[in-house]
């Protein structure tokens, strides 16, 4: 793209949660209408080790948005506790943030999939709010994940809430690639 680079003067916190499909689709929205105004993004993804299309998707913008996955999500299917070595992860994505927070690099962070990761306790909720509340004036920062805590909704500037009311999924429609993978 032939975009001149920007930076943010003012950045606010955003939050995509709710049990309806279109959370991280909105949150990558975002970061392309971002590029397509100069400014740079980073997708940090919680629970995504799978292929996911954005990944593909996502290289066309390169240039623009950087999108990296650093936890999976197996833990889920099986029924049990994330293992350390999934809370490891996490808490490398944490740290990674914050790295960022201090560097000019990009413009918006997006945190795809952080709040869920919560509610099945991979990271602490008072982990998040240290990030919130760390988040430097002149960067942008994006929350998503189902299960939204009242703490992060008190911090936020601006909170979507994605609700469903009917999904093909109650037909027995698995995943569809493209469209939720």
């Amino acid at each position: 793209m032939d975009i001149k680079r920007k930076q943010l003067a003012k950045g606010f916190i955003q939050v995509y949660t709710g049990n309806g499909k279109g959370k991280t689709t909105a949150a990558i929205g975002q970061a392309i209408r971002a590029a397509g105004a100069g400014y740079r993004s980073l997708i940090i993804q919680f629970m995504k080790e799978y292929p996911y299309s954005e990944l593909k998707a996502l290289k066309h913008f390169q240039e623009y948005i950087t999108i990296e996955q650093f936890c999976g999500d197996d833990f889920v299917y099986k029924k049990e506790l994330p293992s350390e070595d999934e809370k490891k992860k996490a808490r490398l994505a944490l740290q990674k943030v914050k790295i960022e927070f201090s560097k000019d690099n990009y413009d918006i962070i997006v945190l795809d999939e952080v709040i869920v990761s919560i509610y099945f306790k991979l990271i602490e909720l008072q982990d998040v709010i240290d990030i919130i509340k760390s988040k430097p004036a002149n960067k942008e920062l994006i929350l998503t994940g189902r299960y939204c805590p009242q703490e992060i909704i008190d911090l936020a500037d601006l909170v979507t809430e994605m609700k469903e009311v009917k999904h093909y999924y109650q037909k027995g429609i698995t995943s569809r690639k493209g469209f939720e993978s």
